[in-house]
C-alpha cells in the first residue's frame, strides 16, 4: 500500500502543500484551526512528516553531540560508567525534551572518520587548551559549547563548572577533618579543571603555611600512575595525612597504595576527590566526593547549545557542589 504523501494530505484538506509544511515545521503562520484539521486529517490517513524532508528545508539534522578529549582512563569507570557516561545520558534526556537525538562521537582523531554524520552543534566536556576537538569542529564551522570553560576562549560559550571553588570544598573539609599536610594529585591536561583545581590548592597551602605537595599526573595512565606516585609520595614524607585528588581515577589509585602501605583510613590518611561517582561508592572504604548535580549541568549545556546555534549564548555558572562525606575523610 502507497505511502500517502504531502500532495495527498494537502488535497484532503483544501489547501496548499506550502501551507502543510508550515502546518508541521511551525516556521510559518497557520490558522490554528487550520493547522489543528490539518494534524487531524493527517493521523486520518495516516500521513507522517519525512524528518529527512524537514532537515533538508530547515537546513538542520535534528541531531546534537557530545564529544571530549578525556582519555579513558579517567572518563569511564566501574562497568565503564563515570563522569562523561552521566553527562552524556542527563544531556541524552535533556535532548529528547527537544526532540533532538544526541551522538556521543569518539575522540579525536577517530572523530574525522565522521565526516558524513551531520551535527547541528556540539557539546565539548572539558576540553583543554588547543583542544583539537575545538579546532575540527570550528574548521566544519559547527556551533560548540563547553562544560567547563576553555582556556584562552573565553568567546566559547559554556557552562562554568566553578572548579577553584569545587576544589576548597573538598580541601577545607580535608582540614576541618584535622590534615597538617595534605597532598594534591592533579591532571597534567591543560583543563580548566586541573587548572583551578592546582590554584585552590597552592592558595590553600599558603592561607594555612602548610607545606606544598603537587602532583601532575599524566591522565591516560589514571589509577595507575596516581597509584605509584601515592606509594612513592607517602613512602618519602610520612607527614602526609591528606590527599586531594582532583580526578576520581587517582583516587582510587591513592586508596590502592594506602592499603598496601597498612595506612588506616581516616585515622591516618584521609582521602577526597571531585566526583561522586561509581568509583567513589565503590571504593573500600568509600570516597568522600562531591555532587557535581551534573544532570543540571547537562540541562544548561543543551540548552546554552540551542542559543549558539541560533546565534547567541554566554557562559552561565553552574550550582555548587554538594559536599558528600564518607569514611575515606570522616569516622563512622
Amino acid at each position: 500500500m502507497r505511502k500517502p504523501t504531502i500532495s495527498d494530505l494537502a488535497r484532503a484538506a483544501g489547501v496548499s502543500v506550502t501551507t502543510v509544511s508550515h502546518a508541521f515545521s511551525g516556521r510559518r503562520h497557520v490558522d490554528p484551526e487550520t493547522r489543528k484539521r490539518i494534524h487531524a486529517i493527517a493521523e486520518e490517513i495516516g500521513y507522517h512528516p519525512s524528518s529527512m524532508a524537514r532537515a533538508l528545508r530547515s537546513g538542520r539534522s535534528g541531531t546534537i553531540a557530545l564529544a571530549s578529549s578525556m582519555p579513558f582512563a579517567i572518563a569511564a569507570g566501574p562497568s565503564r560508567l563515570g563522569f562523561l557516561m552521566e553527562i552524556a545520558a542527563s544531556a541524552a534526556m535533556s535532548a529528547l525534551t527537544r526532540q533532538l537525538a544526541l551522538c556521543l562521537i569518539p575522540p579525536h582523531p577517530a572523530i574525522r572518520s565522521q565526516g558524513s554524520v551531520a551535527f547541528d552543534g556540539v557539546i565539548l566536556v572539558e576540553p583543554m587548551r588547543d583542544d583539537p576537538l575545538v579546532a575540527l569542529f570550528e574548521q566544519r564551522k559547527i556551533p560548540v559549547v563547553s562544560i567547563g570553560t576553555v582556556p584562552g576562549r573565553p568567546d566559547i560559550p559554556a557552562v562554568n563548572i566553578r572548579s577553584r571553588e569545587t576544589a576548597l570544598l573538598l580541601l577545607d573539609h580535608l582540614a576541618q577533618q584535622g590534615c597538617r599536610h595534605v597532598a594534591a594529585l592533579v591532571g597534567a591536561t591543560p583543563r580548566t579543571s586541573q587548572i583551578e583545581a592546582a590554584e585552590a590548592y597552592r592558595a590553600f597551602v599558603a592561607r594555612r603555611g602548610q607545606q606544598a605537595t603537587l602532583v601532575a599526573l599524566d591522565e591516560e595512565e589514571g589509577e595507575e600512575i596516581a597509584y605509584r606516585e601515592t606509594l612513592r609520595l607517602l613512602r618519602a614524607d610520612p607527614s602526609i595525612d591528606g590527599i586531594f585528588a582532583a580526578i576520581d581515577a587517582f583516587a582510587s589509585g591513592a586508596v590502592r597504595a594506602a592499603h598496601e602501605l597498612g595506612l588506616a583510613m581516616p585515622r591516618q590518611l584521609r582521602i577526597a576527590t571531585r566526583y561522586d561517582g561509581l568509583r567513589a561508592k565503590l571504593s573500600d572504604p568509600p570516597l568522600t566526593a562531591l555532587d557535581l548535580h551534573l544532570p543540571a549541568i547537562a540541562e544548561q549545556a543543551v540548552h546554552l547549545l540551542l542559543d549558539r546555534i541560533e546565534g547567541t549564548g554566554r557562559t552561565v555558572d553552574a550550582d555548587l557542589p554538594d559536599l558528600v562525606p564518607r569514611r575515606s575523610s570522616v569516622p563512622d
